[in-house]
């Protein structure tokens, strides 16, 4: 701040003395007139000029005294007897030699200094439109530092991921109270690597550290590092550890870090970056240069875990490694409680029943969950909102927009009635399946004709084989009613098949579920390099051809045997079958309660 006032002064001091000296060369000119030469040799014969020069070009007199405001004569034209006649009249004379140089140096430098002043103004608005900044600055860091009140977050926002919370927490304390933590001997960690989905809050606990710690709060994102130029990234990661330290202690936060760290050398075959492998290198030494006495702390966020530098993740670098996970019933709960807290919601409404209606929803899912149920009532002019509004949020959001303009005919809405009632029914029929929450023929979204929605009772993490062929069985419902009431198949169960067989595979190939085959896995991990083609992830193990039909035969196994279970289920509630259908084509939609009444007599399985 003081250099920039210092800058500021010198540039007014310069500022007056060109005016003085604009002033100073208005005067003079103001002074002198130019004339005639005719009327130049008058006024030397009448005896009126004191003196004369004479230069090359032309010829100036000093007046002996002022006419008006004038003091000085001069005339373009000189002659060569005009230094006789001045003899004769007695006026004193001299004989300049003008310089040109001056003029002939500004002539070069004034276009050279206009064409580098437009050059650099051009080149300045580019960086800037690429996000560069100044040329002088493109190695700079573009990390935004945070004090306490800039984020607005706070650790009392944070709910669900009460695991992760409370090692950031632990974090924070350590450097409010380092001689606490060191009293025994413990050191800080360098680095802790928040790993989960995305949506799951892992920025937003960055916030909340940053909110908690009152230490300066470095926020840059890994792609924010790489630029077109070799060398940038490298020298933003420098300059960023450089601002950190003199702040110290402090807390670096790099968010995407799989931008930044991917493994090098990883994919030969898919080319190298070099600007790329030199910013991680930077990083890497950065991170081991650093002293963790000081108090200074890297945060980092990633859903790509697997794609990481194992230097990256090695101890001394990244000590911790956070799980921020998708959050159970109870952490669904506790966010509902966080994002309806300005929201007007009716006194019936139990916030539990909705954290139920939305397994596998993140935080951000759930964020956006409760502004499309606002929305909902909202657009039914209502005061408050209710369970009926967030039961539309969920469709909206699982199944997409409704789109009544979307017209079937009469023959494709009893097909889609009898489709999902099927999925309904055998949902009912089979004891431990989800309860069935509503059943709809309004199409939505995109290919969706028509919807089954089930509420699991409870968050579940481990599924047998009997519970993966019963959701093979819910999934081929529709399937089974079509073939059962019309005698032929519809194009409307690709996307159950598409499922139903997707699980089925995973039952033999992943789980070992077919004894026939072992328990052995025949396929490498889904999850293992995701956003990668298929080409180019993990090949798996070599399967023969003999075991690769025996594959192929264990998954058709499966998906028939679910599928003549569906039949068989519908077949002894056909009664069932033909009521559901016929309420569905004359309300549209179908509640919980009103599926249940329709399924009072039906047969279990």
């Amino acid at each position: 701040m003081e250099r920039r006032q210092t800058w500021t002064i010198v540039y007014w001091l310069i500022a007056l003395m060109l005016l003085v000296s604009l002033q100073d060369v208005w005067q003079s000119a103001a002074q002198v007139e130019a004339v005639p030469y005719s009327e130049f040799e008058k006024a030397l014969q009448e005896g009126r000029i004191a003196q004369v020069t004479i230069s090359d070009q032309h010829v100036t007199g000093q007046l002996k005294s002022p006419e008006g405001r004038k003091t000085t004569l001069m005339a373009n034209r000189v002659e060569p007897a005009l230094a006789e006649r001045l003899e004769r009249w007695e006026v004193p004379y001299t004989r300049v030699v003008q310089s040109t140089l001056l003029r002939d140096v500004m002539s070069w430098v004034v276009p050279a200094l206009v064409f580098f002043g437009l050059w650099t103004f051009l080149m300045r608005r580019f960086a800037g439109g690429q996000g560069m900044g100044g040329f002088m600055a493109i190695g700079k860091s573009k990390a935004k530092v945070y004090i306490q009140t800039d984020t607005g977050v706070t650790f009392a926002d944070v709910a669900g991921v009460d695991e992760a919370r409370q090692e950031l927490e632990e974090v924070v304390d350590f450097l409010k109270h380092p001689q606490e933590y060191g009293r025994l001997g413990a050191h800080i960690p360098k680095g802790v690597l928040l790993v989960g989905p995305p949506g799951t809050g892992k920025t937003l606990l960055a916030k909340a550290v940053a909110g908690e710690a009152k230490v300066p709060f470095f926020s840059i994102s890994g792609s924010e590092f790489v630029e077109m130029f070799v060398g940038v990234g490298a020298a933003r990661v420098r300059d960023l550890f450089e601002q950190a330290r003199g702040k110290a202690p402090a807390i670096i936060f790099i968010d995407e870090l799989d931008a930044l760290g991917r493994a090098r050398g990883a994919f030969p075959g898919l080319g190298g970056h070099d600007e790329k492998e030199q910013t991680l290198n930077q990083l890497l030494v950065e991170m081991d240069g650093f002293d963790a006495s000081v108090g200074l702390i890297i945060l980092a966020a990633t859903n790509r875990p697997e794609i990481l530098d194992p230097a990256l993740l090695r101890a001394g670098r990244f000590d911790r490694q956070v799980l921020v996970d998708r959050p159970d019933k109870k952490g669904r709960l506790d966010i509902l409680r966080v994002h309806v807290r300005k929201v007007h919601l009716d006194p019936g409404l139990r916030l539990d029943e909705v954290a139920a209606l939305t397994p596998g929803f993140t935080g951000a899912d759930l964020a956006n969950l409760v502004n499309e149920a606002t929305l909902a009532a909202t657009r039914r002019k209502a005061d408050r909102v209710t369970l009926a509004d967030f039961t539309v949020a969920v469709e909206r959001i699982v199944a997409g927009l409704e789109r009544r303009n979307r017209v079937l005919n009469p023959e494709e809405r009893r097909t889609v009635a009898y489709h999902e009632m099927g999925h309904a029914l055998v949902a009912l029929a089979l004891p431990g399946s989800d309860a069935v929450h509503k059943v709809s023929i309004i199409p939505r979204g995109i290919g969706a004709l028509g919807y089954t929605i089930q509420r699991p009772t409870e968050d579940r993490y481990l599924m047998t084989r009997g519970e993966l062929e019963r959701k093979i069985a819910v999934l081929l419902g529709g399937r089974a009613a079509e073939k059962l009431v019309f005698g032929e198949l519809s194009t409307g169960a690709a996307d159950d098949l598409a499922k139903a067989s997707d699980i089925a595979r995973d039952m033999v190939s992943r789980y070992g579920m077919d004894e026939g085959l072992g328990y052995v896995a025949l396929e490498a991990q889904h999850s293992a390099m995701p956003g990668l083609p298929a080409a180019l992830g993990p090949a798996g193990p070599m399967l023969s051809e003999q075991t690769r039909q025996r594959v192929d035969e264990a998954i058709r196994a499966i998906v028939m045997s679910a599928f003549e279970r569906s039949t068989v289920i519908l077949g002894s509630n056909r009664e069932v079958l033909e009521r559901g259908a016929q309420a569905l084509l004359a309300q549209e939609t179908l509640d919980e309660p009103a599926i249940r009444a329709l399924a009072a007599g039906l047969r279990q399985a």
